[in-house]
C-alpha cells in the first residue's frame, strides 16, 4: 500500500482548534472534541523537525483497537472513543476526510486529569536509573538484585506530572491524592494497574512485551473515563518477546529507536531538534507498523 502524506501540521478551515500537542492536534465538533495524530515525534520532550510515515495511522488505529466495544480492555474501564470513521464525525470533519481519514478520532469531551497516570511491568529507562540510585522507583522499594529490563515482582503505578511543555516530573501516590483527592488517586492507581495487566497479558501471547506505559483519564458526566491515545508506540515501550533477556536493554518497536540515535550523535536534548536521516526515518515506521501488525494480526502499511 502506497504510504500516505505525511502530516506535520493540521489547520483545518471551519472547525474550532483546541490546543495542539506534541503529536496531537484537538478541535472542537460539536459537544465532542475531535482529536488528529499527526506525524510528529518527540523525544527527551521536544518536537523533531521530522515527520514519521504512518505514525498518525498506527497511534489512531491501535488506540481504536484497545478502546473500540470488541477492544481487549473495553470491558474493564469506560473510555472517550465515539468513533474512528469520517464518515460519521459531521459535516465539518467530513470537508477534511482526505487528510483526517485512518489518523482522526471523534471522541467525548472530558476534564482531563493533571497527572500521567505510569506503570512499569519491567524495570528500564529512568526506573532502572532511579533504582540504580535508591532501590526505589517514585518511593516503591523495589527488591535488591534486579537487572536491568528485569520483569517486577508485581507491576507498579509511578505517576507524574503532565507538562504540556519541558518534562514530566514523577510524584508519589500522596501527592496524586492533594492534587485529584484520594478517592480518585485511588481509582487512577486500581484502574491503571488493570488496564495495563489486561493488556501486557494479551500482548504477550502476540509476541509483544509491554514494559511499561502511560495512561491519561478524564471526568466526563460525573464518571472517571479513559482518554487520549492508549497503549501505542508512543506512549508505551514494547520489545519483542522472542530473545528477552534481563541483564541489557532490548530491542524495541517504540521511538527508543530514536532516542538511542539521538544520544548516538551526542545531541544536547535541548531545541532544536536535528533532523533524522532517511534510513533512520524508513526504520523508525517499519517498527510502528510491526507493533501494529503484531498486536492486531493485520497489516496496515
Amino acid at each position: 500500500m502506497k504510504s500516505p502524506p505525511v502530516i506535520l501540521e493540521t489547520k483545518l478551515e471551519g472547525l474550532t482548534p483546541l490546543s495542539r500537542g506534541k503529536v496531537r492536534d484537538m478541535y472542537a465538533v460539536g459537544e465532542n472534541v475531535l482529536i488528529v495524530a499527526s506525524d510528529r515525534i518527540s523525544a527527551f520532550d521536544v518536537v523533531l523537525p521530522t515527520g514519521i510515515p504512518w505514525k498518525g495511522h498506527v497511534l489512531t488505529a491501535l488506540t481504536q483497537f484497545w478502546l473500540s466495544p470488541e477492544g481487549v480492555i473495553a470491558d474493564v474501564t469506560p473510555n472517550h472513543l465515539i468513533t474512528t470513521d469520517v464518515d460519521e464525525m459531521g459535516r465539518e470533519a467530513a470537508r477534511h476526510a482526505d487528510i483526517l481519514r485512518g489518523r482522526s478520532m471523534l471522541v467525548r469531551k472530558a476534564r482531563v486529569l493533571p497527572i500521567e497516570c505510569v506503570v512499569r511491568g519491567y524495570l528500564a529507562g529512568s526506573g532502572w536509573k532511579e533504582y540504580r540510585e535508591k532501590g526505589s522507583i517514585c518511593g516503591i522499594a523495589l527488591p535488591n538484585g534486579l537487572k536491568e529490563s528485569a520483569e517486577l515482582p508485581q507491576p507498579i503505578f509511578t505517576p507524574s506530572t503532565k507538562a504540556t511543555t519541558g518534562h514530566d516530573e514523577n510524584i508519589s501516590f500522596e501527592e496524586v491524592g492533594k492534587i485529584v483527592g484520594w478517592q480518585i488517586a485511588e481509582e487512577l492507581r486500581h484502574r491503571s494497574l488493570a488496564v495495563y495487566k489486561k493488556a501486557r497479558d494479551y500482548a504477550r501471547g502476540k509476541g509483544i512485551i509491554i514494559c511499561d506505559t502511560k495512561f491519561e483519564w478524564g471526568v466526563a458526566e460525573g464518571s472517571l473515563i479513559l482518554v487520549d491515545e492508549v497503549l501505542t508506540p508512543d506512549s508505551s515501550r514494547f520489545w519483542p518477546a522472542e530473545g528477552y533477556a534481563p541483564g541489557r536493554s532490548q530491542p524495541s518497536y517504540d521511538k527508543q529507536f530514536v532516542r538511542d540515535y539521538l544520544i548516538r550523535i551526542g545531541w544536547n536534548k535541548e531545541p532544536p531538534a536535528p533532523e533524522l536521516p532517511a534510513d533512520i526515518v524508513r526504520m523508525t515506521s517499519e517498527k510502528y507498523l510491526e507493533a501494529y501488525r503484531l498486536l492486531t494480526g493485520r497489516a496496515l502499511g
